[in-house]
């Protein structure tokens, strides 16, 4: 069993910057896909970003388009997502996820088995 806790959310003006972490407890997360979703009231999950336990494969969001930058450190128990030139459209509350499985399903929030339970992201104009 694996619990994770995001942390580092907060309000942010819009072009500036906003690290997020999430921190693993019970098992170590160096064999688990690690990703990102985000999501706003009354609308479904959205995919952020995902990381290989190798640690050199990533994928993005298509709205991410450069700006924002997942790792991890497994020393740590750690994967974080730095965001950069963030926009009003940002705002949501972040989610860390752990998997097994890596490839385009990465995408998917039902690839995942633990989450967490959010941390708020708002960006204002």
């Amino acid at each position: 069993q694996v619990q994770l806790r995001e942390s580092g959310g907060g309000l942010v003006t819009a072009g500036g910057s906003l690290r997020i972490n999430c921190i693993a407890s019970g098992h170590t997360i160096s064999k688990y896909v690690m990703g990102w979703f985000r999501q706003t009231p009354g609308r479904d999950r959205e995919f952020v970003a995902a990381i290989h336990w190798n640690g050199d494969s990533t994928y993005y969001g298509d709205f991410v388009k450069g700006r924002f930058t997942i790792s991890r450190d497994d020393a740590k128990n750690t994967v974080s997502l730095q965001m950069n030139s963030l926009k009003p459209e940002d705002t949501a509350i972040y989610s860390c996820a752990a998997a097994h499985h890596w490839g385009s399903i990465v995408m998917a929030p039902g690839n995942y088995d633990y989450w967490g339970q959010g941390t708020q992201v708002t960006v204002s104009s």
